[in-house]
């Protein structure tokens, strides 16, 4: 190759296909670089390009009026360049109007009322289920237009309003149906949200959320269905997916892009930067604080909607455990299982640092609490009385032991770490649960000619 002249730019461009030298013109543009390395390498599709430090360069724009020289290195990627996980700031406009955050509370409502009015149709005439699926579905369809300050918020709202309709549609009285027609319900709203997901991109984490869960619901109870299991069983089992997830979410929230991780300038050793005269001493890359926020305010993004998704199966899933579980040893096995998920919820919400996220997990926690507490006071029978009064007064003094803990330094090193303990011995004790819940246990026990 010819070195570089007073109108050329030798460059070294890292894509996956290996590394290339280019020479091109000073004006050239990033899209003429990419298609040169694409014609040279013998990539099917032209890259988009980067700098050593992540920030993308637009392929109208000359090279050398970004401050691209001779010597420099670019990374090539042919990633799809998505908006909501991308690592650069979201495109911001001088007095754009913005929805408040407390706009997010309307939404909030509106969906409630969409599950609400599903579950009042539910049973109703002929008539009304007909009008509430029309308005249902006609909310679901005025929700995707993308018009309007708070169109990203009703994007997030309109898999509600659709699986709302479908609920309503597939309902059927029969408990071993019902978890045929949540998961179906399920499966509509993750429909809905990946078209919402396709017109505006901007909520892209918690859309894709509500298609991750939707998914994950359809596939337990239509695989429960089919393969004829009994209406606990998906119950349990989506309730200790809840539990797991709440554990697990945190470690994938967060995507680092590699250009972040690899110091580019330290491998770059070719023909280019081994001829050119080093001007100063190599330092080190740095990060954009905006890259940094960015990745974030994805994370975060992610890990409160999986919160929310979280609080929505739990609160779903507990209950109809506990009132489908009507055998003894069964209904002991569902009351352990749900009161050792919201023990290990409770402790997993310790460990966020997020505080909405943090909330939802022990308002999730204490769902399962109150489920196996409205369980128990049901069932009680005459004569329960001291005992209930005994598990009231443990009750008392184990609140007014932990506040006085909490007020002589229950965050410490020591108090965190007997809390991880707990976490893992419920989090343990709750998949273990799950035999006795689902009737494994004493199938097996029946099977070997016991009397339960």
């Amino acid at each position: 190759m010819a070195a570089a002249t007073g109108g050329s730019l030798a460059l070294s461009v890292h894509g996956p296909l290996g590394v290339l030298d280019l020479l091109v013109p000073a004006g050239a543009a990033a899209t003429d670089v990419a298609r040169e390395y694409a014609e040279q390498s013998g990539l099917a599709a032209v890259p988009v390009l980067y700098t050593r430090l992540g920030q993308h360069l637009q392929p109208d724009v000359a090279l050398a009026d970004v401050g691209i020289g001779t010597g420099a290195v670019l990374v090539a990627t042919t990633e799809v360049q998505r908006l909501g996980g991308s690592v650069l700031p979201r495109e911001t406009h001088p007095g754009e109007d913005r929805p408040g955050p407390l706009s997010v509370l309307w939404f909030a409502g509106a969906v409630m009322t969409a599950v609400l009015a599903a579950w009042f149709a539910r049973s109703g005439s002929d008539t009304r289920r007909e009008a509430t699926v029309v308005l249902l579905v006609v909310a679901a369809v005025l929700g995707v237009l993308p018009l309007g300050r708070y169109a990203a918020h009703r994007l997030l709202a309109v898999p509600a309003f659709a699986g709302s309709a479908a609920f309503v549609l597939a309902w059927d009285p029969q408990p071993a149906r019902i978890p045929t027609v949540l998961g179906v319900a399920a499966l509509v709203a993750a429909v809905a949200a990946a078209v919402a997901r396709t017109v505006d991109r901007r909520n892209e984490e918690a859309l894709q959320v509500w298609v991750t869960v939707g998914v994950a619901v359809f596939a337990v109870t239509g695989l429960a269905a089919l393969l004829g299991f009994p209406p606990r069983v998906p119950w349990a089992l989506l309730l200790v997916a809840a539990m797991l997830a709440a554990r697990f979410v945190p470690g994938f929230a967060v995507d680092v892009p590699d250009q972040y991780l690899i110091d580019l300038e330290r491998l770059a050793v070719n023909a280019w930067s081994a001829r050119e005269r080093a001007t100063g001493r190599r330092g080190r890359s740095v990060v954009p604080p905006s890259a940094v926020a960015t990745v974030a305010a994805r994370g975060t993004r992610i890990v409160t909607a999986y919160a929310v998704a979280i609080l929505a199966v739990t609160s779903v899933s507990a209950p109809l455990l506990l009132g489908t579980a009507t055998l003894s040893l069964d209904r002991m096995g569902a009351r352990c299982l749900v009161l050792l998920c919201g023990c290990s919820l409770v402790l997993a919400g310790r460990s966020y640092r997020h505080a909405a996220a943090r909330a939802l997990l022990r308002a999730a926690g204490l769902v399962c609490w109150s489920a196996v507490l409205v369980a128990a006071l049901t069932s009680l029978r005459s004569g329960a009385g001291t005992p209930l009064a005994g598990i009231a007064i443990t009750t008392a003094v184990a609140v007014l032991v932990a506040a006085v803990a909490t007020g002589r330094g229950w965050r410490s090193a020591w108090w965190s770490r007997r809390a991880e303990i707990a976490e893992a011995l419920c989090g343990s004790a709750a998949v273990a649960s799950v035999l006795v819940a689902t009737g494994v246990f004493r199938a097996v026990w029946e099977s070997i000619h016991i009397q339960v």
